[in-house]
This record gives C-alpha cells, structure tokens and sequence, in this order.
C-alpha cells in the first residue's frame, strides 16, 4: 500500500513538472510571438563612422610628424610638416612679378593717359588748321575780286600797270597761302588719327597689363596655398591610425599619410533580410547593442533604407540568367543614427558586430 501511493506521488511529481514545462516554454514562446509582431532584429550590423584617407597635397621631404598611430587629434590639429623651402620661394617669386605686373599697367595707364591728350591736341590743331583754310580761302576770293577788276580798270586806263601787278602778285601769295594751309591741314589730320590709333593700342595694353595682375594674383595665391598645405593638418576631431610617413621620406602629391576616424558621429549598418523591411520605416527608433560591451545599450532611430540589395552593390553582382538559379534571401542595407554618446569608459570603433531591434507598429 505505501508503496502505491510513493509511485502516485512521483507520478503526480512529474505531471506537475511536464505542466510546469510546458507553461513556461509557451510563456516564452507567447512572448517571443508577441515580441516579433512588434520588432525586427538582426545580428548582421555593425558599427560605421566616416574614415578618410589623409592625404599630402604637395610634394617634398617630410621634416616632422606630430602623430603616432590610434591618437586622439582635435580638427586643426599639425599631424605632419613638410619641407616649405622651396614654397616660401615660390611665394616670393610670385610676390615679385606681381609687383613687376602692377608696376608694368602703371607704366601703360600713363602712357595711355599721354597719347590721349596727344591724340586731342591733335584734334585741335587740325580744327585751328582748318579754320586758316576758311580765312586763306576767303583773303584768295578777296583778292581775286580785287585783281578782276583792277583788270577791268586798266583797259580804261584808271589802273597803272604796277598796280595790276601788285594784285596779281597778292593773288599769287593768296593761293600759295591757301595751298599751304591745305597741306599743313592734312598732316595734322594724319597726325590726329595716328594719335587716336595710338591712344586706342595703348588703352588695349592696359587691358592686357590687368590682365596680367591678375593672372599674377591667381598665382601667388597658387603659391600661398601650396605653401600653407606643407602643414598637413587633421580634418576633424577623432583618431588618426594606419601611419604611412617617417621623417626624411619624400611623399609626392595625394600620397596617403594616414586614416582619420571621426569616432564622435557614428552610425550602425544593418543588413535587414528582405522579408523584415515591410515593417521597417525611417523614424522609428532602434536599441543597438555590441558584441564588445553586452553591458553597453545604445538607442538610435532609423535614418535610411538602402536603395538597392547588398548583392547589387558587390564588385561582382550574381548574374541569374545562366539557368542555375538558388533563390537566397537578399539584405538591404538600413542606417541607424545612434544618439549622442555620453558614457566615454567604452572605445567605440568602427566595425564592431552589432545586435539591432527596431521597434516597429
């Protein structure tokens, strides 16, 4: 009889057991249901920030290094020097050309100025000119009128015959006087117009003078660009690594100094699967953990959602024509903008494996 009822009480045991089980896995499969209708997780992210290559923008010998690999830098920060001799003389070279530039367009605006007035003294000698034409003109009618009828008077015998000489001799003087007028009234044109042609060439040099200033401007500018970049500075704050110059080395123009790492704005890129992104939409907010610090939660909110699928982007994209087609489930790239990072005990790098929940209605 005791022996009946130990084996009803292990059987009473292990049927309360079995429904203890079962009641808590359907606990945490209701759950597990529940939590899936309001989320879409993934464990293909992982943490992204912008990295640069830092590069040289001159040539020449590297004279100092300021950085060693994984150093924090604030944005300005000198990383490197390179030799500026050759720079600075540069700068000086230009320097004195445009000097040379802006004496040379003094030089023409002043000549310029002199063939202008030139050209309009001309321009008034030929004016008084011709006004001695008008009165040589005028004195030659006179006189020819006179001469006319000294003629007329000397067939009757009031004129003498030295008078009517005299007015022909006037007249004689009178033409020579018009003739002279007329000769000297055309080189003074010539004169004008050769002044006015030489006023215009020289107006067209200050053109070309100007023109030169500032082509000698442009390059010293050139010069002073090049010689303020023989100091390669850091383009933001974070940290610089993947150091690739020594002292002594000479480096040529957009050769690779380092890697800079802007750790202060740093994203997550998650690979959603394809049948997750119909609940997906930018907005909503994220909870990111890393596989590096469990102990870490990090909140962020979707920014974007890739336009393509992580296979279009692949340097070889599948190609599903050939007749050996496998259907794969495809990802699509989706960014989530972390909120600002306040606890600084963690270095947070870029690469590191995420664990993204996107809570989704």
């Amino acid at each position: 009889m005791e022996q009946k009822t130990t084996n009803n009480k292990t059987k009473q045991i292990k049927i309360i057991g079995i429904a203890a089980i079962i009641l808590i896995a359907g606990f945490f499969g209701i759950r597990t249901y529940m939590h899936g209708q309001h989320h879409e997780t993934t464990d293909n992210a992982q943490l992204d920030a912008t990295i640069i290559s830092v590069r040289s923008a001159v040539s020449g010998f590297v004279t100092e290094v300021r950085f060693a690999d994984n150093q924090a830098v604030k944005k300005g920060d000198t990383l490197a020097l390179i030799d500026d001799k050759d720079y600075k003389a540069k700068v000086m070279q230009a320097k004195a050309a445009l000097t040379s530039a802006e004496a040379q367009t003094g030089v023409s605006r002043a000549t310029a100025s002199a063939a202008t007035q030139n050209a309009s003294a001309s321009t008034s000698n030929s004016s008084a000119m011709q006004a001695g034409i008008d009165a040589a003109k005028a004195r030659l009618s006179q006189v020819n009128k006179d001469l006319a009828r000294a003629e007329k008077m000397f067939a009757d015998g009031a004129v003498t015959q030295q008078q009517l000489e005299s007015l022909r001799t006037q007249s004689q003087n009178a033409q020579s006087q018009l003739d002279m007028a007329s000769s000297q009234y055309s080189a003074s044109v010539s004169q004008a117009t050769g002044s006015k042609s030489s006023a215009a060439a020289q107006q067209g040099q200050i053109s070309v003078s100007n023109a030169l200033v500032q082509q000698r401007i442009a390059e010293l500018e050139l010069a002073e660009t090049q010689l303020k970049n023989t100091a390669i500075i850091a383009p933001f704050d974070g940290i610089v690594s993947k150091k690739a110059i020594e002292v002594g080395q000479l480096i040529q123009f957009g050769q690779p100094v380092c890697s800079a790492i802007e750790n202060n704005n740093m994203w997550v890129t998650a690979n959603f699967k394809e049948t997750q992104l119909e609940k997906i939409k930018v907005g909503e907010h994220a909870d990111v953990s890393l596989d590096a610090y469990p102990d870490l939660k990090l909140k962020g909110t979707v920014e974007s959602i890739g336009g393509a699928t992580g296979a279009k982007f692949s340097l070889i994209p599948p190609d599903n024509a050939t007749g050996n087609f496998v259907k794969v489930t495809q990802r699509i790239l989706v960014k989530i903008k972390l909120d600002k990072i306040t606890d600084k005990r963690y270095l947070l790098s870029p690469g590191l494996s995420s664990f993204v929940d996107v809570g989704v209605n």
